[in-house]
C-alpha cells in the first residue's frame, strides 16, 4: 500500500470510512461482526487510515471502531469528528471550546485510546469564530490528546483563517467523479498551504460501483432514498455516468469502483480517499486499486463526464456547507 501525506501526517493511499457500518445506509448496525472483520482485513492489506465520527450512530460507530482496533492501535491513524453533537445543551452545530472539551473526552473513551490522530470539525459552526475553535483544538494538541487537526466541508476563507491559528493537516470533503466541487477553489488553497484532501463518498454513496440501478433493495430508512441525486428521476439520468465508468473499467479489466478510485488517485498524491464499506470483499476490491493504471486519455475521458443531476444533499444539508 502506498501512502499520502496530509500535512505532516502519513496515511495509506486508500483509507476506510466506517460510517455505513453503523448509520444512514442499508444494513447499518446489523453486521457488527462482519464490520470488525472488514476493519481487520483492511489493516492486513495495509490500510492505516480509519475514519469515524461521534455523530455516526450517534456514538456507536466510534465504539465499533474502538473494539476493532483495540489490539492493533499502533497500526492505525484514527480520525474522528466533533461539532454536530452538542454536549452543552446548545441547539444546532456546536464548536465552542466547552463542547469540544466534552466531545473529545467522549471520543477518546469510546475509541479506547489516549489520543486521536486526526480530529476534524465536522461542519463549520457559524455561531463560533473558526479562530476560537482552532484555538481550543490547538490546546488539545499541546496536551497530547489530539495529534493533528482537520476541517470538513470548509470553504477557502475558513481554511486560511484556521490554518493561520494552527496548522491544518487535512480537509475532508465530498469529491468523486460525480462531485467535483473542491477543484475550483478548495484544492488550490490546500495545495498552496500544504494541506491534504480526504475525499469522503469517493464512490458517490455507492452509485459509482455500478450496483445501484434503482432504489429497490434499499432499506426504508436508507439516506439515499431522500437524496436528490437518487430521487425525482435523477437516479435514472445519472446512470449515464456509471455506464461510461463501466466502459473504462472493461478496457482496464477492473471494476467501476476501482476506476472511480483510480481517477481520484490520479488527481494528486495529496489526495487520500476513504471509501466506506462493511464487507471484506469490498475492502479487498477497493485496496486493489493501487494496481489499476489509467492512461492519460482515459483520465481525460473521465474528466469530461457530464455533471451529476441533482444537488448532492437536500436543502438543509447544503445550507450547512461552508463556501
Amino acid at each position: 500500500m502506498k501512502t499520502s501525506s496530509l500535512g505532516d501526517l502519513e496515511v495509506s493511499r486508500i483509507g476506510l470510512g466506517a460510517m455505513g457500518m453503523s448509520a444512514f445506509y442499508t444494513g447499518a448496525g446489523r453486521t457488527d461482526d462482519e464490520s470488525v472483520r472488514t476493519i481487520h482485513r483492511a489493516l492486513d492489506l495495509g490500510v492505516t487510515h480509519l475514519d469515524t465520527a461521534e455523530l455516526y450512530g450517534p456514538y456507536t460507530n466510534e465504539e465499533l471502531v474502538g473494539r476493532a482496533v483495540r489490539s492493533r492501535r499502533d497500526e492505525v491513524v484514527l480520525a474522528t469528528k466533533f461539532g454536530l453533537v452538542s454536549h452543552t445543551g446548545r441547539l444546532g452545530p456546536d464548536s465552542t471550546p466547552a463542547n469540544i472539551r466534552l466531545a473529545v473526552e467522549g471520543s477518546l473513551r469510546r475509541l479506547g485510546t489516549d489520543h486521536i490522530d486526526l480530529y476534524y470539525q465536522h461542519r463549520v459552526d457559524p455561531g463560533t469564530p473558526i479562530e476560537e475553535t482552532v484555538g481550543a483544538l490547538a490546546e488539545l494538541v499541546s496536551e497530547g490528546k489530539v495529534r493533528h487537526i482537520g476541517l470538513s466541508e470548509a470553504g477557502p476563507a475558513t481554511i486560511r483563517r484556521a490554518h493561520a491559528v494552527h496548522p491544518v493537516a487535512a480537509v475532508q470533503s465530498e469529491y468523486s467523479l460525480w462531485t467535483r466541487d473542491p477543484e475550483a477553489e478548495v484544492l488550490p488553497v490546500l495545495r498552496e498551504l500544504g494541506i491534504g484532501l480526504v475525499p469522503y463518498s469517493p464512490l458517490g454513496h455507492g452509485f459509482l460501483t455500478g450496483n445501484i440501478r434503482s432504489l429497490d433493495g434499499l432499506d426504508a430508512d436508507d439516506w439515499r432514498r431522500t437524496n436528490p441525486r437518487f430521487t425525482g428521476g435523477n437516479l435514472e439520468r445519472n446512470l449515464r455516468i456509471v455506464d461510461e465508468v463501466r466502459e473504462v473499467a472493461a478496457e482496464v479489466e477492473a471494476t467501476p469502483a476501482q476506476v472511480a478510485l483510480a481517477w481520484l488517485l490520479a488527481q494528486g498524491d495529496d489526495i487520500a480517499p476513504i471509501p466506506g464499506t462493511k464487507r471484506v470483499a469490498r475492502v479487498e476490491e477497493n485496496t486493489a486499486v493501487v494496481g489499476v493504471g489509467l492512461t492519460a486519455g482515459q483520465v481525460a475521458r473521465l474528466n469530461g463526464l457530464a455533471p451529476a443531476s441533482g444537488d448532492r444533499f437536500d436543502e438543509a444539508n447544503m445550507a450547512a456547507i461552508d463556501r
